[in-house]
């Protein structure tokens, strides 16, 4: 296949994620592994005190418990463990990258 005809995406099928989506086509695809290696920021909006069975929002929930006790700071204590280089693991639902 000429690279003329390839193309792919450099982002998440996160149905609910929301942002950019960069596409790339033709010879730009060799380039996309720069954007994925790119740093990256991060919102975040949260349920504490919910867990569900696939880990997001979607899913069926399994306990309740209350966090009216967690204060701001001690969320932002605990997202410091996020900053810097992580491995990351995918969500229940995700579509990998699978032989190339």
């Amino acid at each position: 296949m000429r690279s003329s005809h390839l193309a792919g995406h450099t982002g998440t099928l996160d149905p609910l994620a929301t942002g950019l989506l960069p596409l790339c086509f033709g010879a730009a695809t060799k380039f996309s592994q720069l954007s994925l290696d790119a740093d990256k920021r991060y919102l975040a909006t949260l349920a504490l005190g919910v867990r569900t069975t696939t880990g997001d929002a979607e899913g069926e929930v399994l306990e309740r418990h209350e966090a009216d006790h967690i204060t701001a700071e001690q969320v932002q204590a605990a997202s410091r463990a996020f900053v810097g280089e992580i491995d990351q693991m995918p969500p229940m639902y995700s579509a990998l990258k699978h032989e190339g």
